[in-house]
């Protein structure tokens, strides 16, 4: 029979447990929330990150508190998420740019896409549009790629910097095609287009919002989208694929956590975005831009981003692009 002492600190070992003991079962989320997107304000992802983040807030009851980490083409951002604890109070706002571009394209990248995070789910598929200057005598990606065949290396192309997928984009196109092109790299979407309208510039891969305007405006006509499947907000443009079957150029967004998140939290997040995403004035916010909603499962996320990510190795290899 123990004595007084023993009971004494077997007693007190006990107390001493509770609180960590409690603290393992509290229910998740007990605070707020992280969801660290790696572009400034602003910008495209807004437009996806602010309602999903908001909606997620209502239904988890704690506040997502969207944290800008802009840099080195968003791998800022997605480093200080993959040393974040795998607790379920960060999150990634992530995108093929830092997940699957940047790791084929770039020796500098200080986090492993596939070993470092645990996929929720892809959000939505965005488009880049092809889109020529008007005197430029090109109906589709056919007759495109006819005239860069009679001009070897002079039908130049503008992008937003090297190794975008403004920039990879033509660079499918043309080691798919068959073709030489010019590639000129700008500092932004602005001076794409303005060199567009100057005549400076043949053509040139741009997001969906500018593409649209300058369709609406008569300034510049769009050809093809770059996506697999073809866009529900330019339902009659046909896809770059259509033309060179295997032409995949996808400027996703999804939802990850660090790496060992426990599997309930990441399945309770799935749920509540698919079901933010496919509430009916979100779907068409988000179509009216140029996304599609995927929604996908975990797996799923999983099974893409492994995909881009030899999809981009294979370019990267056979192009022998290396930025950083």
């Amino acid at each position: 029979m123990p004595g007084p002492t023993r009971r004494f600190m077997l007693g007190a070992g006990a107390a001493l447990a509770l609180p960590s003991l409690a603290q393992a079962q509290a229910p998740w989320p007990a605070r707020p929330i992280r969801l660290i997107n790696p572009w400034t304000p602003g910008g495209p992802a807004d437009v996806v990150a602010r309602p999903v983040a908001q909606r997620l807030s209502e239904s988890l009851g704690q506040p997502v508190v969207m944290e800008n980490r802009p840099g080195a083409n968003g791998t800022i951002g997605a480093a200080a998420v993959a040393r974040a604890a795998p607790d379920g109070y960060t999150l990634f706002f992530s995108h093929v740019g830092p997940i699957a571009i940047s790791p084929n394209f770039s020796s500098s990248v200080p986090f492993d896409p596939v070993r470092d995070f645990a996929p929720i789910t892809q959000l939505v598929s965005g488009p880049i549009v092809l889109v020529v200057r008007p005197d430029v005598p090109a109906n589709s990606v056919t007759e495109l790629l006819a005239l860069a065949r009679a001009q070897p290396g002079a039908l130049s192309y503008g992008s937003v910097g090297p190794a975008s997928t403004t920039h990879l984009a033509g660079e499918m196109l043309a080691m798919m095609g068959g073709v030489q092109l010019l590639h000129v790299p700008y500092q932004g979407a602005a001076p794409v287009v303005t060199d567009l309208l100057g005549g400076r510039l043949h053509f040139a891969f741009i997001n969906f919002a500018g593409a649209v305007a300058q369709m609406q405006a008569g300034t510049l006509r769009a050809i093809a989208v770059s996506t697999e499947r073809r866009s529900s907000g330019l339902p009659n443009l046909p896809t770059v694929a259509e033309t060179l079957p295997g032409f995949e150029v996808n400027s996703w967004y999804g939802v990850m956590a660090p790496a060992n998140t426990p599997s309930a939290i990441v399945d309770r997040l799935h749920r509540d975005i698919a079901a933010a995403l496919h509430a009916p004035d979100l779907t068409a916010t988000l179509r009216a831009q140029g996304f599609d909603i995927e929604a996908t499962t975990p797996a799923q996320y999983a099974a893409k981003i492994a995909s881009d990510l030899q999809r981009w190795g294979e370019l990267a290899r056979a192009t022998g692009i290396k930025v950083g």
